[in-house]
């Protein structure tokens, strides 16, 4: 896969990956948590958290794609 393209895939798939982890989050009840939920510090925890977790899953499946290509170009 050409670098230009691998680039765009990984922004692509990471921005996915945090919306996911975003989405997901919002199920999270953070009032059991977070002493003030409602306030700009817990919102700053959840995006940081959707970040975190989103770009960790996205890295895990851009190095699967990476091995998946590699492991195709042993038997060329």
């Amino acid at each position: 896969m050409p670098q230009e393209i691998y680039g765009f895939v990984s922004i692509i798939v990471t921005i996915v990956f945090i919306g996911l982890a975003w989405w997901s989050l919002q199920s999270l009840r953070f009032e059991k948590i977070v002493k003030k939920p409602n306030s700009a510090q817990a919102k700053l925890l959840q995006i940081l958290l959707s970040v975190v977790v989103g770009y960790e899953i996205s890295r895990f499946f851009l190095d699967y794609l990476g091995w998946s290509l590699a492991f195709g170009n042993m038997f060329q």
